[in-house]
């Protein structure tokens, strides 16, 4: 599948649809959405973006924000799932008991 590259222009916002791996439901667990929103901080915090929405929905979210350079994009959304997908992980291998997770 080809994905189209995006052109970006400043001033202006992406919409923006993300979901979890293999459509897992991870995002019910209220948890995990306390560790989405502490991770969407800390990328406000270093990337200083604006975020006019976001819907956490059970499997995706979406977001709609403008980052301040269009090129901080990718890395934002690399920032965010990276760090989310980490922290997803560790929390859920723990609640299995080092099992792996769901």
């Amino acid at each position: 599948m080809l994905i189209k590259k995006r052109n970006l222009q400043t001033g202006y916002g992406a919409r923006i649809t993300i979901r979890c791996n293999n459509r897992k439901f991870k995002l019910q667990r209220p948890k995990c959405r306390e560790v989405f929103l502490y991770c969407l901080k800390q990328a406000i915090d270093k990337y200083k973006f604006k975020l006019y929405a976001v819907c956490i929905m059970s499997n995706h979210i979406h977001y709609l924000i403008e980052p301040i350079q269009p090129d901080d994009l990718p890395k934002i959304l690399h920032l965010l799932n990276w760090y989310t997908a980490m922290c997803f992980n560790r929390m859920l291998n723990e609640e299995a008991g080092g099992r792996g997770s769901e």
